[in-house]
């Protein structure tokens, strides 16, 4: 803003850090921006859903630099947008029907997906959706595929910091706590591993950091978020060291 400041007034009219009305499009983010497009949106094997009108899932489509390796398609999906694009008649009957059914045709069309991630917008915490049912009954019905409802609706938070941390808190309970006893048997530890978290690789910097770790002697196991797939989300409690690069988007 730009405005004139006036003799005897104390200021000019300038206001900033106003909490944002949620349903308004802001400059600002909100918690949906920070969970959907910095913590669980790099995650690269899993598809994350937008749950709620389009128009949020498509505002933060390809919005950031979160760069990384992988075939679109078959083992990455980052590029890719998922939404169940809510409806008038969704907001009044609600939305886990049309949501059971995303879920199938994610399954049908992407088989080689690792997990799927639910990014709760708006709506879906205003009319109640029980999208932790959702999840726990489609991840049985495929095999224990790890499904997880992620409770971001943006009006959490005025910004999109409280986003980071409901994201951080989804994995602590819906990743840590359920990783299988098989796959902490096939993973051998040694005393060097760390992770990098807190890091999305906006342009790369994260590989910068990892080459620069392991030229050290250090075991780079888990990489959050930027180019980081579940088996890493999974493996981090068993590193040695966390080597935190932004503490404000990683608790």
């Amino acid at each position: 803003h730009l405005s004139v400041h006036e003799a005897g007034k104390s200021d000019c009219g300038v206001k900033s850090n106003i909490k944002s009305i949620p349903g308004v499009m802001t400059i600002r983010g909100c918690a949906y921006a920070g969970s959907k497009g910095v913590v669980w949106g790099p995650i690269k094997d899993m598809i994350h859903i937008s749950h709620g009108p389009v128009g949020c899932g498509q505002y933060s489509w390809g919005s950031r630099r979160n760069y990384y390796v992988g075939t679109t398609g078959i083992d990455t999906f980052v590029t890719l947008q998922f939404t169940s694009d809510f409806q008038e008649k969704d907001i009044v009957f609600g939305g886990d029907k049309k949501l059971t059914k995303l879920i199938d045709e994610l399954q049908e069309l992407f088989p080689l997906s690792r997990g799927i991630t639910i990014q709760s917008e708006c709506p879906i915490g205003l009319i109640g959706d029980d999208i932790e049912a959702v999840s726990r009954e489609k991840s049985k019905e495929y095999g224990g595929k790890t499904i997880v409802p992620v409770r971001c609706e943006g009006f959490r938070g005025v910004s999109q910091s409280l986003g980071h941390h409901i994201a951080n808190d989804a994995v602590r309970d819906w990743i840590f706590d359920k990783s299988a006893p098989e796959a902490s048997s096939k993973f051998e530890p040694t005393p060097y591993d760390v992770a990098i978290i807190g890091d999305y690789n906006i342009g790369g910097d994260a590989w910068s950091s990892r080459i620069l770790l392991e030229e050290m002697g250090l075991r780079v196991i888990a990489q959050w978020s930027g180019d980081g797939s579940l088996a890493e989300l999974e493996a981090t409690p068993k590193a040695k060291l966390n080597i935190l690069h932004c503490y404000r988007s990683m608790n």
